[in-house]
Order: structure tokens, then C-alpha cells, then sequence
């Protein structure tokens, strides 16, 4: 077994959560870091530099076999994980109203990815998460807040992080009666290939939102919270449902 302390890191192929892994690395952290592509050159590098931390794995979150097939991998590895950060999403369109012929099959394509791929990955490692630090860390986003909902269109995008959110809640009524707890972060307006090209128009660049992210997960890990707790990455406020 891993004598690091050991973690899960989703959708690690770039941007945040490739960011996350490094820096979490960098930690001394174990890392399993899931993502979508086989062949991954920037892994490529991390791996040949932290050679007995990083642990790179394909992982498809919208997949249940490819969940299953990930968590099989980590728990024959290692019986514990100090903490799972679900990061891996996908945006989907955003100009479409309801005025528009909506892609239906693209909505639920982001639902499934966005919003189950973090269950799958709860519901696939929870023994390891339990046997560790009992934390999961799920990436959301303002988007899925039904308080300050101001958008006309991002349908797929913003009901999945409303999921989400609320998965995150029956998820933690559950295991915070054994000392569980999970975590949302909202990571702020990242510059990112989300949309499906590059975006510099973000607020913060991918290292700084990892580091913002991670600074709240070392702020509120031991924080055992009725609820869930809902922040921003940036200035840790707590946000609306």
C-alpha cells in the first residue's frame, strides 16, 4: 500500500484539474489522476518527475464501467484516500434559449458528465474515501445556484450544477453521521478550453484557481457542517443555493 497520503483527482487532462494535480504533487500528495485522453504529454512529464506519487489512469465519469473500472485500479493500490476532488465537467452550449431547437441529447450528455459523473466516482470509491480523510470535493459552479440564477440560456450546464448541488447534500446527510463531509467550491471565471476552444477572458488562470481551491480544501477539511458548505474558491464567502 501507498505510504503518501493518497487522493483522486477528476478530468486531469488540463486546466484545473491537471493544475490541482501538480500542485497536490508538489504537496507530497499520492495522486490518481483520471482523465478522458490516453495519452496525456503534460502526465507524461509529471509522471517521469514524481515517478512513485503520480498514478495516471483514462476515466470517463459519464461511464459506469469506466468509474468502475478507475476504482478497481485505486482501491488495488491503496485502501485509502485522503480526499476525492470531482473536477471533470463538460459546458455544452450556452447561446441557446428556450426560444431555440435545443439539443436535447447534448443537455443530458452534459448532465450525465457534469452532475452523475461526481456521484459515480462518490458511489465507486467510498470505501477508501471513508477508510481516510472522509472528504469529497466536488468543483460547482455559481451557474447551479436557482438563487442568483440570472441566465436565459446554459441549460444543460447550469441544471447539472444544480444537480450536482444537490446530490452533494444526500451524498453528505449520509456520511457526516460517520464523519464524512463534502465540499463545494465554486472555482471563479477561469480562463479554460471549456467552451471547446481557448478562453483568455477569465478571471484567473488555471494555477491560481487550483490554488485558491486547494487553500479552501486545507481551510475546511476537519469542518464537519450540517449541510454541505457552498464557497468561492477566491474569497471562501459561502454562496446561495
Amino acid at each position: 500500500m501507498l505510504l503518501n497520503k493518497a487522493v483522486c483527482v477528476t478530468g486531469t487532462d488540463r486546466g484545473i484539474g491537471l493544475a490541482i494535480t501538480e500542485a497536490l504533487l508538489h504537496q507530497g500528495y499520492t495522486v490518481f489522476a483520471g482523465g478522458i485522453l490516453g495519452n496525456n504529454e503534460e502526465l507524461t512529464k509529471l509522471g517521469a518527475q514524481f515517478p512513485d506519487q503520480l498514478h495516471v489512469f483514462k476515466l470517463d465519469v459519464g461511464s459506469d464501467e469506466s468509474v468502475k473500472e478507475a476504482a478497481r485500479y485505486i482501491k488495488s493500490r491503496s485502501n485509502q484516500l485522503e480526499f476525492l476532488i470531482n473536477n471533470a465537467a463538460i459546458l455544452g452550449d450556452t447561446v441557446k434559449t428556450i426560444e431555440d431547437d435545443l439539443d436535447f441529447e447534448e443537455i443530458q450528455r452534459v448532465y450525465n458528465v457534469s452532475a452523475l459523473g461526481a456521484i459515480r466516482m462518490a458511489n465507486s470509491l467510498l470505501e477508501p474515501i471513508m477508510n481516510g480523510g472522509k472528504l469529497i470535493v466536488n468543483i460547482s459552479s455559481e451557474a447551479g445556484s436557482i438563487a442568483n440564477s440570472h441566465r436565459d440560456a446554459w441549460f444543460g450546464y447550469c441544471m447539472a450544477k444544480s444537480a450536482l448541488n444537490m446530490g452533494s447534500t444526500v451524498i453528505h446527510n449520509k456520511i457526516r453521521k460517520e464523519g464524512g463531509r463534502v465540499l463545494l467550491i465554486h472555482p471563479g471565471w477561469v480562463k479554460s478550453y471549456m467552451s471547446g476552444e481557448w478562453n483568455p477572458a477569465g478571471t484567473y488562470t488555471s494555477e491560481e484557481a487550483a490554488a485558491n481551491i486547494l487553500n479552501r480544501i486545507e481551510e475546511h477539511k476537519d469542518k464537519l457542517n450540517a449541510l454541505p458548505l457552498y464557497i468561492e474558491a477566491d474569497s471562501g464567502k459561502e454562496l446561495p443555493w
